[in-house]
């Protein structure tokens, strides 16, 4: 004789099955996947970024770096994700590259363009003096400006012109020459301004 289905409490939880995946290996076809988007991927990324110019790997400002980050998330999904087909992942790496080509050129072509994407360089001590207004405005210390003067071989601050936070984030130190303008200055604002000692 047939038992009757036992009924559950209302108040005894319910435990759903737990079904797990294999943890090391998950077949052959997923290895020779991954080895053949691997070998797809990096070919095309080659080819892309060989046609998309120099400019395109020029890590120097935060929208380079932003690019370099997302493009390696990219390759890792296309690459590891079996629900991103390969010819999705490549188009999506391709519109990046695409449109870092495209902001490169723009910053070539216009002055703001250029201050947009690549924002501008911080005057931060000239003619020996720091510049404290423009030292709080960039979260600069006087003794990371002095640690870049000394690794220039510089004794004393009075030997430096002008000290300068470019936009990658580097300290770029001039030294003083008597009797000769520095051009190199042009683009800096602050550099004719009074001084902020």
């Amino acid at each position: 004789m047939q038992q009757p289905p036992t009924r559950r409490s209302i108040h005894e939880p319910h435990t759903a099955p737990v079904t797990t995946g294999p943890a090391f290996f998950n077949g052959s076809s997923a290895i020779w996947r991954v080895v053949v988007a691997v070998a797809i991927t990096y070919v095309a990324m080659l080819t892309m970024l060989r046609i998309s110019g120099k400019r395109t790997l020029a890590q120097t400002n935060v929208f380079d770096f932003v690019f370099i980050i997302t493009l390696g998330s990219m390759a890792a999904n296309t690459i590891l994700s079996g629900s991103i087909a390969i010819a999705e992942g490549l188009v999506a790496i391709a519109a990046l590259i695409g449109l870092q080509f495209v902001a490169s050129w723009l910053t070539t072509r216009s002055r703001s363009a250029e201050q947009v994407i690549n924002a501008e360089p911080v005057l931060l001590l000239r003619h020996g003096h720091f510049l404290q207004q423009a030292m709080r405005h960039a979260r600069v210390t006087g003794e990371e400006i002095r640690a870049a003067v000394r690794r220039e071989g510089l004794s004393t601050l009075d030997d430096v012109e002008a000290v300068v936070l470019e936009t990658d984030g580097s300290f770029s130190v001039t030294r003083r020459s008597p009797g000769q303008p520095p051009s190199s200055m042009r683009d800096l604002a602050e550099y004719r301004e009074p001084r902020d000692e």
